[in-house]
């Protein structure tokens, strides 16, 4: 899920033990040409945590075809063969999960956390586990070794996937007890991986929520932490930006999203984000939704990428210029955001949720803006909104629906542009792409679960 001047050279990142290389290993092959086709037929497959009242929790799988997710769905918990680790309550396993050809053979694999695993170390410490992906999709799993193994560290709070050294191999992100880990791959089925890299930026700072993406045009994967910093004088969110190297990742310039005066400790105050080329530019823009932000009226923030990495940033509400509706308390504006090209003509657009937004007089009711991209980046100028009282949607308005709760943008017709799906209370929606935006002609119902499930 995810995010958040002065570079310090490799030798320096080392030494001031922000950059701290644990392990190492070696190599593999050619990987698969979706992360998320986990059985190899060149269509994305769909994977989403399920629940109930007595299980440690399972991951729902449903495989992909041309036209979007398929009809059967295959659960898989802790207590299927070939998966580590017992079917315990409370474990939380798939709650947090990325996808990725880890071990290099063709099929994407899915990393699954377990944040709410038992162990050794304690209650809570959480585990991640690499489900394999094969001609029949995913089956057996590895556990990857706990870097930091404490209780209530819950390891994988957040997973981000990507070639962090350039060698042509996926590595692993995630946060252990609010500090960064990268796992070099290839990963194994043997546990082994590549060297581990642990990423602590200050005593005050405690990592949240991971975004990765290439911002600085080279061929290697960058991140951005987002991270609570927490002081006796104010609780804040800021972003790091994490260089990807072919020796070492490099720690680059921060920026602060949000700020509190006063005492108090970690409130999560980061929160939804993806890199997107939104100006076309050929550097990917770090864009992250803070919903906090002002008494939860929710902010988004753009750091423009370029060839350093992260330059100007740009900041958007609700009251910015061409936005539908007005800031109110507790709108919780960019919970969820997501990219895509909406219209076709090469700009990565995006998606952003408002799903406490009150509509003629119904609170909770929730809504989507569409922003568009292009040259000069993204504004509210030529947006789209979207609500169960917008023409032609789907849905009578109501209280408590929290329509845009979740948003993610998906070309899954193959038709060259992206369609917007919503969750809501009281139904999902897809609605399609065109040559003029989001269109409501074409919208149909959708099943919810699978669009937590889409990967940005």
């Amino acid at each position: 899920m995810r995010t958040r001047t002065l570079t310090l050279a490799a030798g320096a990142a080392l030494a001031a033990g922000l950059l701290t290389p644990l392990t190492a290993t070696s190599a593999s092959a050619a990987t698969a040409k979706y992360a998320d086709d986990f059985n190899g037929d060149g269509y994305r497959d769909y994977a989403y945590g399920s629940y109930s009242s007595h299980g440690g929790g399972s991951v729902a799988v449903v495989l992909g075809t041309a036209s979007g997710p398929g009809t059967t769905t295959k659960r898989i918990s802790q207590a299927s063969t070939g998966v580590p680790g017992a079917d315990e309550a409370d474990d939380m396993f798939g709650e947090v999960r990325a996808a990725a050809d880890f071990d290099g053979d063709g099929y994407g694999d899915l990393a699954v956390a377990a944040t709410g695993e038992n162990g050794s170390a304690g209650t809570g410490q959480g585990a991640v586990t690499i489900l394999w992906g094969s001609p029949t999709g995913l089956s057996t799993g590895t556990t990857l070794p706990n870097k930091n193994a404490d209780s209530y560290n819950a390891m994988g709070k957040d997973l981000a996937t990507g070639d962090f050294n350039g060698d042509g191999k996926q590595d692993l992100a995630l946060v252990n007890g609010a500090v960064t880990y990268v796992y070099r791959g290839p990963l194994t089925r043997s546990g082994g991986t590549g060297a581990v890299t642990k990423l602590d930026k200050t005593s005050s700072f405690y990592s949240t929520a991971l975004i990765a993406g290439k911002v600085d045009g080279d061929s290697k994967t960058d991140l951005a932490i987002i991270g609570d910093v927490v002081t006796s004088s104010y609780v804040a969110s800021d972003a790091w930006f994490i260089k990807g190297g072919s020796s070492s990742l490099t720690s680059g310039k921060t920026l602060r999203l949000e700020s509190q005066t006063g005492d108090g400790g970690s409130t999560e105050r980061g929160g939804d984000g993806v890199i997107a080329d939104f100006d076309k530019d050929g550097y990917g823009d770090i864009a992250i939704g803070t919903s906090l932000y002002s008494k939860h009226k929710g902010r988004l923030t753009v750091w423009s990428g370029s060839s350093t990495g992260p330059a100007d940033s740009t900041r958007i509400t609700q009251s910015s210029t061409g936005m539908a509706g007005t800031p109110e308390n507790y709108d919780e504006f960019a919970s969820s955001i997501s990219a895509g090209d909406v219209n076709g003509d090469g700009y990565k657009d995006l998606a952003v949720g408002v799903p406490n937004e009150a509509i003629d007089g119904k609170e909770y009711a929730g809504g989507v803006h569409v922003l568009k991209g292009r040259a000069s980046g993204l504004s509210g100028t030529g947006s789209q909104w979207f609500a169960r009282n917008s023409s032609g949607v789907p849905g009578a308005l109501s209280a408590d629906d929290q329509f845009g709760g979740s948003v993610r943008l998906r070309d899954t017709n193959g038709d060259g542009t992206a369609d917007l799906y919503v969750s809501g209370g009281y139904g999902s929606l897809r609605l399609p792409g065109s040559a003029g935006g989001i269109t409501t002609t074409g919208g149909t119902a959708f099943d919810q679960l699978p669009i937590d499930a889409f990967l940005q």
